[in-house]
């Protein structure tokens, strides 16, 4: 029997019936299949009864075990096994060169990292993953809670996150020390030739904002205004500010995600005329 590996931040799902209702929520299309970390293959199974499937997993032994499980899904084409990081293989582009569904058991350790990657990965459309209650709460947080971060602005600026259920530590094995949840996000931002045609206009535009988000951010319990006048001229600020009618002691996590966007590009604008005004001068 494999024995899950701590490095790897193995926990493997065994509650038939958490499968069970993660089968029930995937969404019901012709999108290809991936997934991500297969571990000891129950849930590759049941997603298997659905349709063909393209499983990640780092673990060399966890791909000899699996190849032997499945040896005649792999023969016939059902299940197509990568034996890699997947965070190198987001590096060299997209898990799939077609739209494709995501469906994982995340370890903790990098669970936040890869679902911000499927975020920006053009072909995912739509992703339910388990990862630790803590991290979905963040993703699927509402504007005004503790909770509310760069994280969900991110996620419900591209799509729509909810949390379908929790999973308690019981369901796998080794037993994590923390509760789990099912996080569903289903991507409402478009891509056409390449190009956002959501929200964000192309990827750069993108790589700002979350620059934008990790200044609004880099220090939750202080104001917005202080927080952004690190990168934008306080006097600036403090005109948008105004404008929008937010009061000065406002913190990043009470601003709602389209005011967010609409300070950002609002501040870049008047940063665009300010250096133009200073060019012609």
């Amino acid at each position: 029997m494999i024995e899950a590996k701590k490095k790897f931040g193995q926990n493997f799902l065994k509650d038939t019936t958490v499968v069970s209702k993660i089968i029930q929520s995937m969404p019901q299309n012709n999108r290809k299949l991936i997934e991500i970390g297969p571990g000891l293959g129950d849930l590759t199974q049941a997603l298997l009864r659905v349709k063909p499937v393209t499983a990640y997993e780092v673990d060399e032994d966890l791909c000899v075990y699996l190849r032997k499980k499945y040896t005649t899904k792999l023969a016939e084409g059902q299940l197509i096994l990568v034996q890699t990081d997947v965070l190198k293989q987001f590096e060299k582009g997209s898990l799939c060169e077609e739209p494709y569904d995501l469906v994982a058991n995340l370890p903790y350790y990098i669970a936040t990292t890869i679902i911000l990657e499927a975020l920006e990965d053009q072909n995912c459309k739509s992703m339910i993953v388990m990862v630790q209650k803590e991290v979905a709460e963040k993703f699927a947080a509402l504007p005004k809670t503790k909770e509310f971060t760069s994280l969900a602005i991110l996620a419900q600026s591209i799509g729509t996150a909810t949390i379908l259920f929790d999973v308690s530590p019981e369901s796998f094995e080794p037993q994590p020390k923390v509760v789990s949840s099912i996080l569903k996000i289903d991507k409402q931002t478009e891509f056409v030739d390449g190009k956002f045609s959501g929200i964000f206009e192309n990827n750069e535009q993108l790589q700002k904002f979350k620059k934008y988000l990790r200044c609004s951010f880099q220090s939750p319990r202080k104001t917005w205004l202080r927080n952004i006048s690190s990168e934008f001229d306080k006097s600036c600020v403090l005109h948008v500010m105004h404008e929008q009618n937010l009061p000065e002691t406002i913190r990043p996590h009470e601003i709602g995600v389209l005011s967010h966007h609409l300070l950002f590009k609002t501040l870049r604008l008047n940063d665009a005329r300010k250096r133009s005004d200073t060019t012609t001068a």
